[in-house]
């Protein structure tokens, strides 16, 4: 499976209202592991970037003039994502963002259409209900280094992204004795996920070893006159 975890910034926190996006960052996954594959730009958003939104990323309108604008990205990073299915936090401000931009072009293009799209953020406040779940958060949470966040930015945001959802889908927490803490509690070594770790193998069992079970299984069934299941369905 093709994941690619992206993040972008923008001019505004809303597209409604002409604000558009001046960076995107993208890292690729092929069966949860890192490729070394991205996918990086700024662009001209063609408007005033706001100062508050300067004071989150630190990309300045001068800074942006002669990057390109987006509709001259836009083939080469819809072939990109096209097929893959997106790993984003709070996917609908960044699928909103998308959407704004791919309908100012023709053909216009809608990234659900294309694109499976899975948001972090709900799966870690699925996860982790009542606490904290910003990328900063999880990071903490998780044990992922962020040191180098001073301010945001669409790769290395991306990047970040790609461990914590790893960790949040499927790898396990630093242990901690601080259950109370405001954060979950995470401690220990920091960790950032390489793209040269060896891949976890998977043993499936031989037929051998099947035929086994299923018949220490019904020796366990007929001693205790019944499953569990059996019992638990007569109790209702």
């Amino acid at each position: 499976m093709r994941q690619i975890v992206l993040d972008t910034e923008t001019t505004g926190i809303d597209p409604s209202e002409g604000h558009r996006i001046i960076e995107i960052g993208c890292v690729e996954l092929m069966e949860r592991q890192l490729t070394g594959r991205n996918y990086h730009v700024y662009i001209n958003p063609e408007r005033e970037v706001e100062a508050e939104a300067i004071t989150i990323h630190g990309i300045t309108n001068e800074f942006l003039v002669d990057k390109p604008r987006f509709s001259e990205i836009a083939d080469e990073f819809f072939e990109f994502i096209k097929g893959a299915e997106l790993v984003i936090h709070n996917a609908a401000f960044d699928v909103g963002f998308m959407d704004s931009e791919f309908a100012r072009l023709k053909p216009v293009r809608k990234t659900a259409e294309n694109c499976g799209i899975v948001d972090s953020l709900a799966i870690a406040r699925k996860k982790h209900p009542g606490q904290k779940n910003s990328l900063d958060a999880l990071c903490k949470r998780y044990g992922v280094d962020n040191s180098n966040r001073d301010l945001h930015g669409a790769l290395l945001d991306a990047e970040i992204l790609a461990d914590v959802y790893l960790l949040l889908t499927g790898g396990q927490t630093a242990l901690s004795l601080d259950a109370g803490s405001e954060d979950g509690g995470a401690s220990g070594g920091i960790r950032r996920l390489s793209p040269e770790r060896t891949p976890l193998s998977v043993v499936h069992a031989s037929g051998e070893e099947l035929s086994a079970h299923e018949e220490f299984m019904s020796m366990l069934e007929k001693k205790a006159g019944g499953t569990v299941w059996d019992k638990l369905r007569q109790a209702e």
